[in-house]
């Protein structure tokens, strides 16, 4: 088939549901009011571990209003069967109202259901229990890590650090942190006899689905889950938490449709989190900067009852530099906190944090450039998996990004360069994510009217998903993009993988591209062995779509319009159903970026200001300019988060986590954001996936803290080791 030609895809559109999210056309989960919908509130526990002795309702239960108050003594008993479309987490996940143990502080113990939100508000506060409560363990450093570790090695990695000339041994502490996107997770159920729908916050609208059908011992197919929008998420809405069966089970018991939504205190227990790490890094080199060996020593937290480990965590230190002698050890530490869950750049933010403030440190003791430092150790291969890269442009992000931002004007003596208080420093590092690929399904329809229609059951949490489905879907179909309409968030649509992980444009795009190409084959072919068409007979191979007309490729003026071609043929649409298998590839495939940053350190304060920032990547085809610069900025700022200011603090007396709210939980503003750019070299990886795309979305934040470190250091002459970056630490 002749190539379609490419108009949407590349060009600098704004967001297709832009109009209707600006003007509160939007439909978020907490917007939708089935008829008679009551409202329920969770009551959590006061305690981190324990059992419940006794539970008084009869307060709440007194309140006008009130329908049901429900906890463990009177709670049916749900079969919780096993559910495969689950993380699969070793362990058992938390079972609502099942029993009287208390796992963690803000353990969901109770729901009140009233016939108003104030009702059901006040009367939680009114329930009480009786605990008897025993110490908790939930300080990292201070709890053993039992078990198997997960071990990595490659050569000889003890005796080649003793053989080495210059070793370094640091250990890095990034802290626990929360998604706190700007949507409250909301969950309305309804039940119609044996079947449920629910209104819900997710990234994956099959995953409550599954939850509900093994927790309830239904059939998956009388669950219909819809989300259409999500306010944010960055992870903690890829997996169905507790709140939701609760509302289920809610629904069920009064009768009525159930609204339930977590307040801002209760997403720091209810959903989880990015998990706080100890980091140990032992590195090896030459003196001319060459790695010979790297140790890796991690310990991270998780919740007793569920074992959380992050795969890409291991990743960075296995193949990011030509290391001959690599190991790795990583244990989880069981606490008696809520389950982590992945969070923006999951696993790879967090080595990249210590990898690269570990090249940093190396580059320092040995005076050597840390852009340079990278150079000397960048592989030719993936060590780890014995495979060639299917593109590595790492050099190239280097050489652009160094000459953009300025790099050679830099002086490299720490605390060199000031600006009268301040103290200027400028840092980088690198960044990398995995591609990520998996199965999904698109349905597509050409209507007689010109316009089309394609559906897939995947999410929008934020990235542009309505928008850039609709560019690949317009340029395949060969449409305006007015004319085409992009439906999501449904399981009554195609299925398709969790939204997360950048693999929607792989996934989801190669899909959309399969269906859309399918029905265009289809109106072509109708027209060549239509007689009446200016077409027929003509070679398929030869003819194009551009405008909504089909014509031949070298002769435009042979053709005719979608509207003209299924009107004659009384056709009232077309259809098709897209799919995507990835194949098995011969190649490591990633992403990869690198990131400067230039702050500003008050001499006197310890202060942190982060001046500029640019970042380059190596992202295969970039779909929407606009989307990817609203990706990679919004990244900097969460990255600007991470390094600086985002930290979970937990009160390790009683588990309670004492900032659990915005007012405490401190979070970048406008003004503490200013002059972030992102560049995208210009390519496509075709053996990725046929859009040609690496993904976007977790890789434009992995490198940001480190870059901001680094030039911490740069500005100030201070290594700090832990995140994130305070005034304390500087002082």
């Amino acid at each position: 088939m002749s190539p379609q030609p490419q108009a949407a895809v590349g060009a600098p559109l704004t967001r297709v549901d832009g109009r209707l999210k600006v003007t509160g056309q939007a439909t978020y989960a907490a917007d939708h009011h089935p008829e008679g919908v009551v409202h329920a509130v969770v009551v959590d526990s006061p305690v981190a571990r324990g059992r419940i002795t006794s539970v008084d309702t009869s307060a709440a239960e007194a309140e006008p209003g009130v329908l049901r108050v429900i906890h463990h003594g009177n709670a049916p008993t749900l079969p919780y069967g096993p559910n495969p479309g689950s993380l699969n987490l070793p362990g058992a996940r938390l079972r609502v109202f099942q029993d009287d143990q208390v796992r963690f502080h803000g353990q969901p113990v109770a729901v009140v259901v009233a016939t108003t939100l104030e009702s059901a508000q006040h009367a939680a506060t009114l329930v009480k229990f009786d605990v008897t409560a025993e110490t908790p363990t939930t300080d990292l450093t201070d709890a053993p890590a039992p078990g198997t570790p997960t071990t990595y090695t490659r050569g000889d990695a003890e005796s080649a650090l003793q053989s080495s000339p210059v070793r370094l041994e640091m250990t890095y502490r990034p802290a626990r942190t929360h998604h706190n996107a700007m949507e409250l997770h909301t969950t309305v159920a309804q039940w119609e006899g044996d079947r449920l729908t629910l209104w819900d916050k997710t990234q994956w609208v099959q995953s409550p689905r599954a939850e509900l059908a093994a927790n309830f011992g239904i059939p998956a197919q009388n669950i219909r889950v819809i989300s259409p929008y999500v306010g944010g998420a960055f992870g903690n809405a890829a997996r169905a938490w507790p709140h939701i069966t609760i509302a289920a089970l809610a629904a069920r018991l009064t009768g009525r449709p159930v609204k339930l939504t977590l307040s801002r205190e209760q997403l720091y227990y209810g959903v989880g989190y990015r998990p706080a790490y100890e980091y140990r890094i032992r590195l090896g080199s030459d003196r001319g900067g060459r790695l010979t060996a790297m140790t890796h020593d991690l310990r991270a937290e998780t919740s007793r009852y569920e074992t959380f480990a992050e795969r890409g965590v291991l990743a960075p230190g296995q193949m990011l530099y030509t290391t001959p002698h690599v190991s790795q050890t990583y244990r989880t530490v069981p606490l008696d906190v809520n389950t982590p869950t992945p969070m923006r750049g999951p696993g790879y933010s967090t080595a990249a944090f210590a990898i690269e403030s570990a090249m940093d440190e190396l580059a320092h003791e040995l005076g050597i450039d840390p852009l340079e430092l990278r150079r000397r150790n960048e592989p030719e291969t993936d060590q780890a998996a014995d495979r060639p890269f299917s593109t590595r442009r790492l050099r190239e992000c280097y050489t652009v990004g160094a000459r953009t931002f300025g790099w050679s004007r830099r002086n490299p003596r720490p605390r060199s360069t000031r600006d009268g208080d301040w103290l200027i420093g400028t840092g980088m590092a690198t960044a990398l994510y995995d591609t990520l690929r998996a199965p999904a399904q698109a349905r597509v329809r050409l209507d007689a009217d010109g316009t089309a229609l394609v559906e897939s059951a995947t999410s929008d949490m934020g990235p542009g998903t309505y928008t850039s489905m609709t560019q690949v879907a317009a340029d395949a179909l060969g449409l305006a993009v007015r004319n085409v309409t992009f439906r999501l968030g449904d399981t009554a649509f195609p299925p398709a993988p969790v939204h997360g992980g950048s693999l929607t444009m792989a996934s989801v795009g190669s899909t959309v591209q399969d269906g859309c190409d399918r029905l265009r084959l289809q109106a072509i072919t109708l027209a060549v062995e239509d007689e009446d068409s200016p077409l027929y007979g003509a070679d398929a191979a030869d003819v194009v779509v551009r405008g909504g007309r089909l014509h031949l490729k070298d002769t435009p003026a042979r053709g005719e319009t979608y509207r003209r071609l299924l009107a004659r043929n009384d056709r009232d649409s077309l259809d098709a159903l897209g799919s995507y298998t990835p194949a098995q590839s011969r190649s490591s495939m990633y992403a990869y970026g690198a990131v400067f940053a230039e702050v500003a350190v008050d001499a006197r304060l310890g202060m942190v200001r982060v001046r500029r920032m640019l970042g380059v990547f190596d992202a295969g085809r970039i779909i929407s300019p606009e989307l990817a610069d609203s990706q990679a900025i919004g990244a900097m700022v969460g990255g600007i988060g991470a390094a600086l200011l985002e930290h979970t603090v937990t009160d390790h007396r009683d588990g309670r986590i004492v900032n659990a709210d915005l007012a405490d939980y401190l979070v970048p503003v406008n003004a503490d954001t200013r002059d972030l750019k992102a560049l995208y070299l210009d390519g496509r990886d075709d053996e990725a996936n046929p859009v040609g795309v690496k993904g976007l979305g977790e890789v434009v934040l992995v490198g940001v803290a480190p870059a901001i470190a680094n030039a911490v250091f740069h500005a100030t002459g201070r290594r700090v080791r832990d995140l994130p970056i305070t005034a304390e630490s500087l002082l």
